[in-house]
Formats: structure tokens, C-alpha cells, sequence
């Protein structure tokens, strides 16, 4: 409890605005959560389509994930029934031409000498070159004294093609939803610090059971309001302002009931509409001048008996076979309702999408029949595909990120593109919303 609370306002309820209204109430102060649509969640959050509830996008969340877990934990979500939790894996359809990698359940780095020993669809070259990248990360304590790109960094540490288009290329488009040939090594070395550098539990997967938004977000809200916090639905703050005493939101036309005033404010939008909000903020151009990437998800519903060998599978991406998926996750593993039900994602999916709807749906299915040789994959009894079209900002070398602190008395700055270790993941948005919190609330 902090020896004197505040009037906070929250604008945004995404992932990073629900983390630091809950940091919030939870060291004792009064918090307004502003969110402009009818539901928490952002960029990550379900959907219901024909009657089916979908995610906006599927995702992967990592052991190292700590934030997000401590969270989860504080507003009451069971994260072993929430979740399924997975040893560190990357394996592909049988015969499809990729390989078999799965890191037992030994303690760090022990788990990952066995699984590269013990992988199958590997040469030993690949194996040495695995091995080699690792060790030599370590040794440089995960740093780079330049920035450069993870293609860039893959050719100084002698990587084969195989090891990189079967292991570090997925997961660099995973991780950071951009490609390796304009991606930031060093991000994507933090990634791999704190989890295969890290202990085994660290790069263990976990993968959702339930939907994004009952994840964490609703019952973050929920956390918020027991805890004498408002979630205020329905409400896009158009302007705020600085005051003498603190900040004025404003909310539709500014009638008396649709101004706010706070101590201290986070603006926790995308940064295109924190720049636009915030007319004093310093790093306001090179946050709207972010470029951006798309990730897509393409959902398959086939008959309820259909069921993979494993809750997820890699898949080998290549776009001059017209072949776009890089995972497919059997919900029907995931959730019993959803029998017979894939999820494909497609990360970076710019030329993915420009197919058209129809057309990349189909080249998804057709993509399915022949890694799993199933021909009945190929016609699947329902199809939905889901754009987040500014999914992620493009995570290039060098690329400088706004901090949380804005230098402006009571204001601070959350969501997964501020400055950090991480890509933007929900771990990202989950760690800036609690500094953004400690900052102006601590």
C-alpha cells in the first residue's frame, strides 16, 4: 500500500493498460480504466465468428514469460488449467521433410544437449551448428557490441541453411513477427537468453486453453473493479490535458460527466493514438513513424474426430510453393469444444495476405494435406481467416523505442512498443505496463 493514493487514469485496456491498472489498485490506488470498445484485450483478444469463439490472433506464451505469469497469478487465473504447458519443441508433420526437436524434462542447459542429441532430421553439421550458436552466445553473454540482422548474425556464427530455415528462421518470425534479413539480433538474442539460456522451465511453451481475452484482460478488469477500481467500457478518450493540480481526460464531447480529472495518467494506445493524444510528449514523431507487421490466422474446421498427433506442429513456410503456414495448433487438444478445429499462423504475413482471403485459405488447407499427407485436409468444412494488420511494430536493428517515463510530471507511457528487451510480445506489454505503474504510482 502506498502512504498516499492517487487518482489514476488508465487509457487503454489492452494487455499493457490492463497490467498497470492492476499494478495500480494492487499498491492501493484509485484507478479509472478507459477502453474505447466493448472489451478488454487489444491486440490480443477473442472473437466470435458464426457462432464460434476464436482468438484474433493464436499465440505462444514461454515459461520466461515471468511478468505475465505473476500477474495472471494475482488476479486468480489457475495457470495450469489456463494453459498447457509444453517442453521447448519444434516439431514438424513426419514426412513433410522437416525435424523432430523436443528438449526432455532435465535441468538447463542439460535439457538442450539431449534434445539435440536425440533430434531427428538433423545432420551432424546441423547439430555442430546448433550446438556452436549457442555456446558462443553464452560466451558473449548475449550481447552485441552493434546491432545487426538475425540473417547477418546466423552467417557470422556459420549456421547451415538447414538448421536456419528449420529452427532459427520460425523462430525469429514467431518471436518477433519480422523476417531474419531485417530483423534485430538483438532482440532476438534477449529472447533466447532468457529462455534457452535460461532454466529448463524458462523455454518451456505454453499455449492457451482458453481465449485470449479470458486469459488475462477480463479478469484483470474484474481484479480492478473488486479492488474499488472503474473499468469504464464504451469510452475512447479523445484529448487529454495537463493541468495545475494534474490531468484532464476527455471523453466525447466534453460535457461535465465526460471529463475526468486524475493525479497522474497512462496512456497505454498504440502509439499512433498516444502521439495524437499527447501534444507535449518528447518522443511523439518517432512513435507515430513506426513501421509495422501483420500477423494472420487462418482457422480450419474439420469433422470433430480429426486429430493431430500433437497439440502443435511446425510447418515448413515457402512462398514460391505457394505454401504459407509456420504453425498449426490443434485446438481440439487445447479446448474439447473445439474438436476437429486448426489454427494455422502465419507471422509477417504481408505477401501472405495480399492472396486475398479465399485464396490463401485454400493454399493453407492444401498446405496441411501435403505436410500431413491427409488429401482430406484438403477440404475443410469451414474456414475463417483473421488479419491483425498492425499486429507488431517491425522490429529492426538499432530501432530506438519511446521510454515509459515522458519527462512529464504524472504522465507515463505503456504498451509493447517502449522501450525493453523484448519484441512485441504480451510479455513486453505485460512488463511496461507495471513500470509505467511503478513509475508514476511506486
Amino acid at each position: 500500500m502506498t502512504s498516499a493514493a492517487q487518482k489514476i487514469a488508465v487509457v487503454g485496456a489492452g494487455w499493457a493498460g490492463c497490467a498497470a491498472a492492476v499494478e495500480l489498485v494492487r499498491i492501493g490506488h484509485h484507478v479509472t480504466l478507459y477502453e474505447a470498445t466493448r472489451h478488454p484485450g487489444g491486440r490480443a483478444r477473442r472473437v466470435v465468428v458464426d457462432g464460434k469463439t476464436l482468438d484474433n490472433g493464436q499465440h505462444i506464451l514461454l515459461g520466461a514469460y515471468t511478468e505475465t505469469l505473476r500477474l495472471m497469478r494475482i488476479v486468480g487465473i489457475d495457470i495450469d488449467q489456463a494453459m498447457l504447458r509444453l517442453p521447448l519443441q519444434m516439431r514438424y508433420p513426419e514426412h513433410s521433410g522437416g525435424m523432430d526437436f523436443i528438449a526432455p524434462r532435465l535441468p538447463a542447459p542439460l535439457h538442450l544437449l539431449a534434445a539435440l542429441w536425440r533430434a531427428k532430421g538433423l545432420a551432424k553439421e546441423d547439430k555442430l551448428a546448433l550446438a556452436r550458436f549457442s555456446t558462443t552466445a553464452r560466451w558473449m553473454g548475449w550481447r552485441l557490441n552493434t546491432d545487426c540482422t538475425v540473417t547477418e548474425l546466423l552467417d557470422r556464427f556459420d549456421q547451415t541453411d538447414r538448421i536456419v530455415r528449420l529452427m532459427w528462421r520460425p523462430l525469429c518470425i514467431a518471436a518477433l513477427n519480422t523476417p531474419p534479413e531485417r530483423a534485430s539480433a538483438q532482440v532476438f538474442l534477449n529472447v533466447l537468453r532468457d529462455s534457452l539460456g535460461a532454466r529448463r522451465a524458462a523455454s518451456d511453451m505454453l499455449i492457451p486453453r482458453v481465449d485470449l481475452t479470458a486469459l488475462f484482460p477480463e479478469c484483470a478488469a474484474a481484479f480492478i473493479e473488486r479492488r474499488g477500481g472503474v473499468v469504464r467500457y464504451g469510452a475512447a478518450v479523445k484529448a487529454v490535458a495537463r493541468t495545475e493540480s494534474g490531468w484532464l481526460t476527455r471523453t466525447g464531447n466534453g460535457t461535465p460527466d465526460e471529463t475526468g480529472a486524475f493525479d497522474a495518467i497512462v496512456v497505454a494506445t498504440q502509439p499512433g493514438q498516444a502521439a495524437g493524444l499527447l501534444e507535449d510528449w518528447p518522443d511523439k514523431n518517432s512513435a507515430a513513424a513506426f513501421g509495422y507487421e501483420p500477423i494472420t490466422t487462418c482457422y480450419l474446421q474439420y469433422a470433430p474426430g480429426m486429430r493431430l498427433a500433437h497439440p502443435f506442429f511446425a510447418l515448413i513456410d515457402n512462398a514460391d510453393e505457394n505454401a504459407w503456414g509456420q504453425f498449426v495448433f490443434d485446438r481440439g487438444q487445447l479446448d474439447k469444444n473445439q474438436a476437429g478445429l486448426l489454427s494455422v499462423v502465419i507471422s509477417a504475413s504481408t505477401e501472405a495476405i495480399a492472396l486475398g482471403r479465399e485464396a490463401l485459405a485454400a493454399a493453407v488447407a492444401s498446405q496441411l494435406a501435403t505436410a500431413f499427407r491427409l488429401p482430406e485436409l484438403e477440404h475443410p468444412e469451414w474456414v475463417k481467416v483473421i488479419s491483425e494488420k498492425r499486429a507488431t511494430f517491425s522490429c529492426a536493428p538499432g530501432l530506438v523505442r519511446p521510454e515509459n517515463a515522458t519527462g512529464l510530471d504524472g504522465l507515463a507511457i505503456a504498451g509493447d512498443y517502449t522501450s525493453g528487451d523484448y519484441p512485441a510480445t504480451l510479455e513486453s506489454a505485460i512488463r511496461s505496463g507495471v513500470k509505467a505503474a511503478q513509475l508514476i504510482g511506486g
